[in-house]
């Protein structure tokens, strides 16, 4: 529980581990499907079969083992927790620390191929005065974080060790960016550390109305657009997992962490069929092969059953909105965050920019901080 120390960490899968995934997935009991169903009732069977077809015949994980391995990782115990980041410096002397924080079902190699341009503009040709020493942890419960061993671990716990995380890492100033469930915890890191924090980006502010018909009254065109791609999206159950990974957890844990079969199409429902089937199966896999699925999704358990903070967020706020992602509410958001200096549409890039729109992500992050440093 006392233990401060950074301990320098490589990853190594077992052998064992990738030839017991390999006979699962060879051994699959499909279920039945009615004909022509499409997506109507969930994932087709045809789409998660060539998936795990390619997760075992096709896929390599020490190719991503390899990549990851490239930057410099390390573990530490924060809170009772094993802690897993990498630490990425960069080779400019005036770069500013960045603590980029990954959702569900994703990882720590969502920042993977951001991490050179983030750390060294200066050879991806930008300017070496918006250089980042980055550091990205693996949220607890996911992936080299976890399992977790103790229940609560909602998002404000989670910025709460983050602060601890920049503390021992020794930087006085730092900025903080997140995607999906990294959205949410990234203002939480401002509010607990406002002295440090000089600024948050994200790519959603998830605020939402509160259910008086006056928030509805003169939305703008923008914001009528959102609220009917918000009701879209639920109405195809893009929160159904929500709802019951925060009631049922452990439940569901018996089957997800049984079958890599039945966990890959869990999480596809998420990804659909925006992004390339290595980029879902590379982070499959990272649950997976960690044992981590069941601790990953309590989460969502400790995060229902978490004090809502009262008071907006006051640390300068910006966010980046990609085209098939959560449309941000302007006027929602600036209820929750006082301080939004910052908003930016992009007309491509879905739910995963880190993946998909990477550019444009490198870019709005040095945008925004350059103010700030």
């Amino acid at each position: 529980m006392n233990d401060t120390s950074l301990r320098p960490f490589r990853i190594e899968v077992p052998q064992p581990d990738l030839d017991d995934l390999q006979e699962r997935l060879a051994r699959v009991r499909w279920p039945d499907e009615l004909p022509d169903a499409g997506w109507d009732y969930g994932v087709p069977r045809d789409y998660v079969q060539a998936l795990a077809e390619h997760w075992r015949t096709g896929f390599d994980w020490r190719a991503v083992e390899a990549r990851l391995n490239e930057h410099p990782q390390f573990t530490t115990t924060i809170d009772g927790e094993n802690v897993h980041f990498i630490h990425a410096h960069s080779p400019e002397p005036g770069a500013l620390a960045l603590v980029a924080t990954h959702g569900w079902p994703l990882s720590v190699v969502d920042y993977a191929d951001l991490i050179g341009p983030l750390t060294d503009p200066r050879a991806h040709g930008a300017d070496p005065a918006d250089a980042f020493h980055l550091v990205i942890p693996a949220m607890p419960g996911v992936g080299f974080s976890g399992p977790t061993t103790a229940p609560g671990w909602d998002m404000a716990r989670v910025a709460r060790a983050w602060v601890e995380l920049m503390a021992r890492l020794g930087y006085e100033r730092y900025g903080a960016h997140g995607n999906d469930g990294g959205s949410m915890i990234s203002p939480e890191i401002g509010r607990h550390d406002p002295e440090r924090v000089v600024g948050v980006h994200v790519t959603q502010l998830f605020s939402f109305p509160s259910g008086d018909p006056a928030d509805f009254a003169d939305l703008s065109e923008e914001d009528q657009a959102a609220m009917r791609f918000l009701e879209e999206f639920s109405g195809r159950g893009g929160l159904a997992y929500n709802a019951y990974q925060s009631a049922q957890p452990q439940t569901l844990a018996y089957a997800l962490q049984d079958s890599p079969a039945g966990w890959l199409a869990w999480v596809t429902q998420l990804f659909g069929q925006a992004v390339d089937r290595d980029y879902i199966l590379t982070n499959a896999a990272m649950y997976w092969l960690t044992g981590t699925v069941g601790s990953s999704i309590r989460y969502y358990h400790a995060e229902a059953r978490a004090q809502k903070p009262a008071e907006p967020t006051t640390t300068p706020t910006g966010v980046a909105i990609f085209a098939d992602d959560f449309q941000s509410i302007r006027r929602f958001a600036d209820r929750d965050h006082a301080n939004i200096v910052h908003w930016r549409h992009y007309d491509r890039g879905s739910h995963f920019s880190p993946h998909d729109a990477p550019e444009e992500l490198v870019g709005d992050i040095r945008e925004f901080f350059r103010s700030l440093r």
